[in-house]
């Protein structure tokens, strides 16, 4: 059966080289974890998951215990971290599915030593990493409240302190200030760590913005001075989009954020077509709910297969461009859950079946996930991760 014209194209070729740049960029410094949660920004655990394997990732971060044992079973080999821990009940799952989870709170060890004990797991044979609240205050253990959790790392448990993690969430800023400070409360965690005679082999902090940022070399040594590895997680980068920094940033631009920006690629296109013909409607017509559009002139309209359903932010109803036959293409009117209208009064012979691109390029022309958070006052990762599941995607 032919489905409705409305879907994703996801260049996988173009995820797995640009996998390969960032990996190029962080070395000798770091090791880089591939984050594909949220369906891959968005884009398709299944087909991007096994793509950045094939590029050689060795670990996958996600949220969710269920988006690992997803992961788990497009990519059998390599790590998977559920950086959003295990819920009760899950504990069983990610001992099945060697899953790698995250942890900042007792209860999340009870339920990891308990599960592993039923699977009579060897001690010190289920790896966790532990997350430090560095100043986010959204999750993990500050490092004055570690002492108790650290005390569960026994020879006789199950369980094993491989990794400490934290987020930086402020590493776009140009003075570096927050961040700064955010890693001086690390090295107090770290140091805690080291005196409880634990040795953990990974330090995974940095997203894309990090990296990008070249800030690789600075977090490597932090991460050698406790005696562990770095691990980069870039998740927006991956996708071909380049973070955007503070306006204020100052002085010359790194060389990662320049070889960032002229060699990553966009993995995703979002396409529709013209549905039905194109309809001529005369001056004073309305278009649209509400009525917030009326025609001052004769036009010609065609009805596109996509809406706030798939994704297509309301907001961008009066206020945005789609690429018909290679111009812009005025949206006229509310988006509606099912469709949208453009006017192309300006673009002669555009017919039913006319390819429409929503995100991507057609022509000389190019319209970025950027573009539409500019338009929608959001940010790119929320343009990537609204668009609907019933949009199919499409490896190019």
């Amino acid at each position: 059966m032919q489905k409705r014209p409305c879907w994703l194209e996801i260049d996988t070729h173009a995820l797995e080289e640009n996998f390969q740049l960032l990996t190029r960029l962080a070395a000798p410094h770091a090791e880089l974890m591939a984050i594909v949660k949220a369906n891959a920004y968005g884009h398709s655990l299944a087909l991007c998951g096994p793509a950045v394997v094939r590029a050689g990732a060795q670990w996958l971060g996600v949220t969710s215990v269920e988006e690992a044992v997803e992961a788990r079973s497009y990519c059998p080999k390599p790590r998977i971290l559920a950086i959003g821990s295990a819920f009760p009940g899950q504990g069983d799952a990610v001992v099945e599915h060697r899953i790698t989870p995250v942890v900042w709170e007792q209860v999340q060890l009870d339920e990891l030593e308990q599960a592993a004990q039923r699977a009579g797991s060897a001690p010190g044979s289920l790896a966790v990493h532990l997350e430090i609240d560095t100043g986010m205050s959204r999750q993990g253990v500050t490092p004055e409240a570690m002492t108790e959790l650290l005390a569960r790392f026994t020879p006789s448990s199950p369980l094993k302190l491989e990794g400490v993690m934290t987020h930086l969430f402020a590493a776009d800023e140009a003075d570096g200030l927050v961040t700064a400070a955010q890693i001086e409360r690390l090295h107090q965690a770290l140091s805690r760590i080291t005196a409880a005679g634990l040795l953990p082999d990974w330090l995974s902090v940095g997203s894309s913005a990090a990296l990008v940022a070249g800030n690789a070399a600075l977090l490597a040594e932090t991460a050698a001075s406790h005696g562990m590895r770095l691990m980069l997680r870039p998740g927006l980068a991956l996708y071909g989009v380049t973070p955007c920094f503070d306006p204020a940033f100052e002085g010359e631009e790194p060389a990662t954020l320049v070889a960032a920006r002229n060699g990553l690629k966009p993995v995703l296109a979002w396409k529709s077509r013209v549905m039905m013909d194109v309809r001529q409607i005369p001056a004073g017509a309305v278009i649209g709910y509400n009525g917030t559009f009326v025609a001052t002139e004769p036009m010609r309209v065609a009805l596109i297969a996509a809406g706030y359903a798939d994704g297509l932010d309301r907001h961008l109803g009066n206020h945005f461009s789609l690429l018909v036959r290679g111009q812009r293409a005025p949206l006229v009117g509310r988006v509606s859950m099912d469709h949208t209208v453009v006017d192309v009064t300006e673009i002669p012979g555009v017919l039913a079946g006319d390819e429409v691109v929503i995100l991507g390029t057609q022509g000389a022309e190019q319209i970025t996930a950027q573009d539409h958070a500019n338009t929608t006052g959001t940010i790119p990762w929320e343009v990537f991760t609204r668009i609907g599941m019933r949009v199919e995607r499409v490896e190019v």
